[in-house]
């Protein structure tokens, strides 16, 4: 806790969900009492117009009845708030509210009160301002040097400056190259307007020259005046200081200096009143608002400024004085007189926090105990040591790391799937190619048992799908409350996602009497989407390039009781052949044999296989759960399919490296765009002219090829995250058959699955390939370790692009053969298995479907594998065969780069491409033949 702190001494919250900005708060005795107090004066964009007094019986006290001295709606938004002589005929102060296309000036009056409700305010409307344009902020003072009175000028959103001399209209100029309104103030010494440009100059206008410009109450005047009719508006001075400004200010020693005061985005200007710099401070934070005062030290200037991080700045000149916090960003700051009290600083959040604070520190009320002396026993303390030790080894033992205590649950989140599509579908601004996109609705309920501060909901589904929300907020300030939302979700893009699985994850706050803020806590809970979200029901295909079988320890179910709404077909016979259609495009066709227990699963995409597998895995366990059969249970006996697989990777591993180089070309194209920029820069300023030699020709081309490549690492990107999301449904499919395969535990699946899917989205600085193999490296180091010298084996411990994919290839091919020959999963490495098992090598094909087109006898002696074009003799993975496989996949990308960057010279030099590109492409073709032959 800082000592050094805003010490709150009144504060409230106004309204509920209203907005405030610097010019919605106003401190003046605005209702002319005898005793001079300051009243806030606090304007709101909802409308809402209220005074305040503030009379706490002690410090800190909030806000009580009798403060709100007034509060009424204006019904149109309050963009600012000053008090000033703004009536003829009287010096008395009167409000002046501006809205956003009327000003209205009110007379307010205090009532005292004689009972305990206190004083009271009204308000009645003196005259107002029906405005022709819509006003952005305004200024007042003795424009021209009038006395006894002060005068309103308004600027509006298209530049136009209307002046008011109390009741009437007095002029309104247009502002010469205007384009957006900046802040505005009135210096009296001067008798100047100042502004700041969207140019980002700081101008002054003399009110002389504003009265006797040329009148501007049409736009198309102000073209008249460039033609000579008339005076000209003409600046009286300019600075630029090279950024926006949030705030304009100016104070006055005293008659003969005064000081202008820009806040920048990122410095802090004070100028003199002809323009040039006393001094400037750069800011090393994002500053809000600020409030310069005079100083008690003779020639200085205080300053207030607050900023985005809840502190206030407290500068005299340019030496920071104090600095101290505050419980929320302040966007308007005032100081004035309150109940006695001088110096009260006032400030004003945008989302209605109102706080009257003084600077102040806490007194530090904590006293040393006394020490006590005492000699220590030093082995004693050893014995309470292991002790304290072994305990705590116990628990992490039993428990793990954290230990969990038996406890109700302080929220409990339950998710419920509509088991019907939505009758209007909610999907928006997809890109499947198919007319209709349906979308299904998802109820997250959440019910809490103690009070919770801070809920937030975070909904998370893979993509392409969408959700129509993913963001909620709750607030439980009483128990047993319930919370109900529901969103829709559909499919966005024309690709079919890696899971089907939704996290609903809630995170919140719960208060304790140590933490009243509250200690931050999650709770999450899982949900499954329907497979029809994504698939349709579909015709049987008869042939396909990848298969797998799965092998079951029970009889054949019927596919129509697995997928009751994917039935297309009535017939008795196709009962054991089923079709889907995923929304993407891709076909899948599902075969159960009649005689033995077996089912294939084919399609033409190897990685489309995933989904449809793993819902026919999970349909079958809750088929026999249901039917009470206990030990059901699937294996895997053909090889794995990593010939597959590696192209998978090979892809989007070429895609990353694509990416590398398109991102350097524009890197490059930049660099030389911004260096012709520069040249032609130095030839217009030349004062002698001189010719442009073809600049502006190259600087329209490099142009062009800038956002050609920009285009084309967009366009790479969305490759490369259809590519990822396709490996891991080709990875989830390859530690499905794993598992299987060699019959793996939950435990040891879940490793498998935290070294080949470590990350979510990857990216050129930490991508999957290089993510992967650091993991199996591991693995192979550790568990699946066949001497101590590998255990010993060093791994880097950076992780770069790796140049090739052969390594991680190599790698993934001997996890499979230690797996094979008995390897163990564990996260341990005293767990040596005896390696004996050996790699099986297929199984026979599934005769009895109408589909096949072998005959039963072929299928007989054939044996059925898992790899394209691969017979019973081609030799398993980790063989030659895979040696030859990586090169090749190695030389297809390498011609893959060679044919882009041809098309790409060609595409930049058309002329060019029946000389060199034809030969070159036909010397590419040849090599890739001989390659593959």
């Amino acid at each position: 806790m800082s000592l050094f702190k805003a010490r709150d001494w009144w504060s409230t919250i106004l309204g509920d969900k209203e907005e405030f900005d610097q010019g919605c708060l106003c401190l003046a005795n605005v209702d002319n009492s005898g005793n001079g107090q300051d009243k806030i004066i606090v304007g709101s964009f909802m409308g809402y117009l209220r005074i305040f007094s503030p009379h706490p019986a002690k410090t800190g006290d909030g806000a009580q009845a009798e403060d709100l001295l007034l509060e009424v709606d204006l019904r149109d938004p309050v963009l600012q708030v000053e008090v000033g002589k703004f009536v003829s005929g009287t010096e008395m102060l009167h409000l002046a509210v501006l809205h956003s296309r009327k000003l209205c000036v009110y007379s307010v009056s205090g009532t005292l009160g004689n009972v305990e409700h206190g004083n009271q305010c009204q308000m009645k409307l003196m005259y107002e301002h029906n405005l022709q344009r819509t006003a952005c902020n305004m200024t007042y003072g003795s424009f021209g040097g009038v006395k006894g009175r002060d005068l309103i000028c308004i600027q509006s959103m298209d530049g136009m400056l209307m002046v008011f001399e109390q009741e009437s209209y007095a002029f309104g100029r247009f502002l010469p190259g205007f384009l957006l309104p900046g802040p505005l103030a009135y210096s009296s010494r001067t008798d100047s307007f100042l502004t700041v440009s969207s140019c980002q100059q700081v101008e002054s206008y003399k009110y002389q020259v504003l009265a006797f410009a040329t009148d501007a109450d049409k736009r198309q005047e102000t073209e008249q005046q460039k033609l000579g009719s008339g005076k000209r508006l003409v600046v009286d001075w300019t600075l630029n200081i090279g950024e926006q400004a949030l705030d304009i200010c100016i104070v006055s020693f005293n008659q003969s200096a005064s000081s202008v005061f820009v806040l920048g985005e990122r410095n802090f200007f004070c100028l003199k009143d002809n323009g040039q710099i006393r001094f400037m401070k750069k800011l090393d934070w994002s500053p809000s608002c600020f409030l310069p005062y005079c100083s008690v030290s003779e020639g200085t200037i205080n300053t207030l400024i607050g900023n985005h991080n809840n502190m206030l700045h407290i500068y005299q000149d340019v030496t920071l004085k104090w600095a101290t916090q505050l419980p929320h960003i302040p966007v308007a700051v005032r100081v004035g007189c309150l109940h006695d009290l001088k110096g009260v600083i006032v400030t004003l959040s945008d989302d209605g926090h109102l706080q009257c604070s003084y600077l102040g520190t806490d007194p530090s009320l904590f006293q040393a105990p006394n020490v006590q002396s005492r000699e220590l026993n030093y082995d004693e303390l050893d014995v309470e040591m292991k002790e304290l030790q072994k305990i705590i080894k116990d628990v992490n033992k039993s428990q793990g790391v954290w230990p969990m205590t038996e406890r109700e649950d302080d929220l409990n989140v339950s998710v419920v799937v509509s088991p019907n599509f939505d009758s209007i579908s909610q999907a928006t601004d997809v890109e499947v190619g198919t007319d209709l996109v349906p979308s299904v609705t998802v109820k997250v309920t959440l019910q809490n048992r103690v009070i919770l501060q801070k809920a937030k909901l975070s909904v998370y589904v893979q993509p392409p799908l969408e959700l129509t929300c993913d963001q909620f907020t709750f607030q439980f300030m009483t128990p047993d409350l319930t919370r109900t939302v529901s969103f829709s979700v559909y499919l966005k893009r024309s690709y079919t996602p890696s899971e089907l699985e939704g996290n609903a994850v809630v995170s919140y706050s719960r208060p304790t009497d140590r933490n009243p803020d509250g200690i931050p806590r999650v709770i999450q809970c899982k949900f499954r989407l329907p497979l029809k979200l994504i698939c349709l029901p579909g015709q049987p295909s008869k042939t396909a390039s990848h298969k797998i079988t799965i092998d079951t320890n029970k009889s054949p179910v019927s596919l129509l009781s697995l997928f009751p709404g994917f039935a297309s077909q009535s017939d008795d016979d196709q009962v054991n052949v089923m079709g889907f259609h995923f929304l993407g495009g891709a076909r899948i066709t599902v075969l159960a044999s009649k005689t033995s227990q077996r089912y294939r699963i084919q399609s033409e995409q190897f990685e489309d296989l995933w989904l449809i597998t793993n819902e026919l895995i999970l349909r079958l366990q809750e088929y026999f759960e249901k039917q009470g059969v206990k030990d059901f249970a699937c294996s895997f006996s053909g090889s794995i399919p990593l010939q597959e697989y590696f192209e998978l990777i090979d892809h989007h591993f070429e895609l990353r490296i694509n990416g590398e180089k398109l991102e350097e070309l524009l890197s490059e194209r930049a660099v030389q765009f911004r260096a012709i920029q520069r040249r032609l820069l130095a030839r217009f300023k030349d004062k002698t002219p001189a010719p442009l030699q073809h600049l502006d020709t190259l600087l329209d081309g490099t142009y062009k090829q800038v956002i050609a490549l920009a285009d084309a690492v967009e366009e790479n990107q969305g490759n490369l995250f259809q590519s990822f999301t396709r490996l891991k449904s080709a990875t989830h499919l390859v530690i499905l058959l794993i598992a299987l395969w060699q019959k793996l535990s939950a435990d040891q699946v879940a490793i498998l699955e935290a070294a080949f899917l470590p990350l979510q989205e990857d990216t050129q600085e930490l991508g999957w390939e290089e993510t992967v193999d650091a993991a199996i490296s591991h693995l192979l180091k550790t568990c699946l370790s066949k001497s101590s010298k590998e255990q010993a084996m060093n791994l880097n411990s950076q992780l770069n692009i790796p140049k090739d994919t052969s390594q991680l290839k190599k790698h993934i091919t001997l996890l499979c053969d230690r797996l094979a020959k008995g390897g163990r999963l564990c996260l341990s490495t005293d767990a040596a298995a005896p390696q004996t098992m050996v790699m099986p090598g297929g199984c026979t094909t599934i005769p009895e479907s109408d589909l096949e087109e072998r005959s039963v006898e072929q299928d007989s002696t054939e044996l059925f594998t898992n790899h394209r074009h691969l017979t019973a003799e081609t030799p398993r993975p980790g063989g030659v065969f895979l040696h030859k496989l990586s090169l090749l996949a190695a030389i297809h990308v390498r011609c893959d780069l060679l044919l882009l960057a041809f098309h790409h010279d060609c595409e930049t030099t058309p002329a060019t491409w029946n000389s060199t590109c034809s030969d070159q492409l036909l010397g590419v073709s040849r090599c890739w033949q001989c390659c593959t032959n």
